[in-house]
């Protein structure tokens, strides 16, 4: 059954959502960790280029601490997926995943003295990594247009090509827009805390509001299906 037009306003709106929780959990990554992305597996190939050529201040690591743990994540959701059918299934898991992981990570932050150094720090950026490949796994099984949460690289290259000024008619211009500005709030939300409260509470934060918009996912959709008549 093709989603009706409330569900796909729902799951926009959630995959809006967890863009935002990206553009947080990459700031604390990066500010915190010791310049590595746990969301933007694109960022962790360059830097690993730049930490393979001797520049200081990056490491390879690290990077590849992150890459694996978000192939392993996202080799497990492809898994996953294919023994799932609905698509409400699929995303509320990934959801949960995500917030299990990043919630461990918090409480990983809250415990030790210092996250950005030693098994503390690995540690971190594979629970965080994981959790991300499960939801990128996801997010890409779903294919929703300019929605992939993460990279926006196609996302604004299709905002200026298809615009006006590109000689296009702007379509998907909002969504497009959106997702950019989520990211962007995600980022400053996420470096604002983590600079005034600290990685544990940052990350918490996100945990939170993952697990409430999986919560919610679900529910909403539940309440559709059972609000549909019979056939």
């Amino acid at each position: 059954m093709a989603p009706t037009a409330g569900q796909g306003k729902l799951l926009l709106g959630t995959l809006i959502g967890l863009t935002v929780i990206s553009g947080l959990v990459d700031a604390v990554s990066y500010l915190g960790l010791g310049h590595v992305f746990t969301a933007n597996m694109t960022g962790n190939v360059v830097l690993l280029g730049f930490a393979a050529a001797g520049a200081s201040g990056f490491s390879a690591a690290a990077c590849m601490t992150s890459l694996g743990s978000f192939l392993l994540g996202a080799a497990a959701a492809g898994r996953a997926a294919r023994r799932l059918t609905s698509r409400r299934q699929l995303l509320a898991m990934a959801m949960t995943i995500e917030a299990v992981a990043t919630a461990a990570a918090a409480a990983l932050a809250f415990g030790v003295a210092q996250m950005s150094q030693g098994w503390p720090r690995y540690t971190i950026i594979a629970v965080l990594a994981f959790g991300m490949g499960v939801r990128n796994s996801t997010i890409r099984r779903l294919a929703v247009p300019d929605l992939t949460t993460t990279v926006l690289t196609m996302t604004l290259t299709g905002l200026a090509a298809d615009s006006t000024l590109g000689g296009g008619t702007n379509p998907q211009a909002a969504r497009r827009i959106a997702a950019v500005l989520a990211m962007l709030a995600g980022a400053f939300a996420g470096a604002s805390a983590f600079l005034h409260a600290g990685a544990g509470i940052t990350l918490l934060i996100g945990a939170v509001v993952v697990l409430g918009a999986g919560l919610f996912f679900w529910a909403a959709q539940e309440s559709r299906r059972l609000d549909q008549p019979a056939s």
